[in-house]
């Protein structure tokens, strides 16, 4: 897996890899930023490899995503599944990871769409990232880059792993409701029948001259689906003052606004509750861009970088996060790898 920062030649980058691993499965995408060996990275490509004694991958790339032919892809993925199961009786393991064009607008269908074919493959994933940037986003398989894309890596392993999401926010008492919607395209025109951002600015006691990427990531909104919340991160305020969000919007929707916790200490407790019984070898964290502006405003950048390195998190920052069906904002999803001591961990 390569995670490259935007700021390189990401065509020039895969095609090398290919050269360099013509043998393995390479997967690679752009980010909003890395998870390095020292915490939070800018402008740099971060490399995970996965030892062949102890792990066996199957990738595909799905292509054409706003446009997806859903039982093709359900029967694609299903025939890898099956296979790789086939071919891998001795391991009791299994997991799958998700990377996804970051702009494409449509890791929600796709999340949906796919999760029935992976049975018991618990996902995790993230969209890719361009900086702050929201221009271009891209994912590659096998030295070929693609836009409107996504690849899925189907994962067996002879070591226990967890995936997991983890966010570090609480749903308010404020609530809104979007009056007037362009759902194809994740933009909120007007929230309690007012433009949208100027009313999300009042509720939140901002200036709506003001808004920025600060103020969304420190009043992030929520949606309940079932029993639990979850959030519907805003990317920017567009010329027309309405709200562009990062994931799935409609009208009628019912959004909360939340009060986030220390990230910090909520990011400390949920590294140190996964190394509970043992600690992981090595994670990976796919982690929302909303995530490190926050602990860039909070000055807790060192501090949060301090704790990715101590728990061995590698990763990038992300436009969205998948977890299991859902195309999520503002968390980190992962998977923690306990390796017996002998055997190591991931290859950095």
């Amino acid at each position: 897996m390569l995670f490259v920062t935007p700021y390189a030649d990401f065509a020039a980058v895969v095609a090398e890899a290919e050269t360099f691993y013509p043998d393995s499965d390479v997967v690679a995408c752009t980010t909003a930023g890395e998870l390095g060996a020292n915490g939070y990275e800018e402008n740099q490509i971060v490399g995970i490899g996965f030892p062949a004694e102890c792990f066996v991958t199957t990738s595909l790339l799905i292509q054409d995503i706003q446009s997806l032919d859903a039982q093709a892809t359900i029967d694609r993925i299903t025939l890898k599944r099956m296979s790789l199961l086939d071919r891998t009786p001795e391991m009791a393991e299994s997991f799958a990871f998700l990377v996804v064009d970051g702009l494409s607008l449509s890791e929600d269908t796709l999340t949906a769409t796919i999760s029935p074919a992976l049975r018991d493959f618990p996902v995790f994933g993230g969209s890719a990232g361009d900086g702050t940037e929201y221009r271009k986003t891209l994912v590659a398989l096998n030295g070929k880059a693609a836009e409107n894309s996504a690849v899925l890596t189907l994962a067996r392993s002879s070591h226990r792993t967890h995936v997991f999401s983890l966010d570090h926010l609480v749903p308010g008492e404020i609530q809104m409701v979007v009056t007037e919607a362009d759902p194809s395209r994740r933009i909120v025109k007007e929230i309690n029948a007012e433009p949208a951002a100027r009313e999300y600015a009042r509720l939140v006691g901002k200036d709506p001259d003001q808004l920025d990427r600060f103020t969304f990531a420190s009043h992030p909104v929520v949606v309940r689906i079932g029993d639990k919340h979850h959030v519907r991160a805003i990317q920017q305020v567009n010329e027309k003052e309405e709200l562009v969000f990062f994931s799935a919007i409609d009208e009628g929707m019912v959004l909360t606004i939340a009060m986030p916790q220390d990230l910090g200490q909520h990011l400390e407790a949920e590294l140190n509750e996964l190394s509970r019984a043992q600690k992981p070898a090595n994670i990976i964290g796919c982690d929302c861009i909303l995530r490190r502006i926050e602990a860039e405003q909070s000055q807790q950048s060192r501090h949060i970088s301090q704790l990715l390195q101590a728990h061995r998190v590698i990763g990038f920052s992300t436009y969205g996060e998948q977890i299991g069906p859902l195309h999520v904002n503002h968390t980190m999803s992962g998977i923690a790898f306990y390796h017996a001591p002998e055997t190591g961990g991931l290859k950095r």
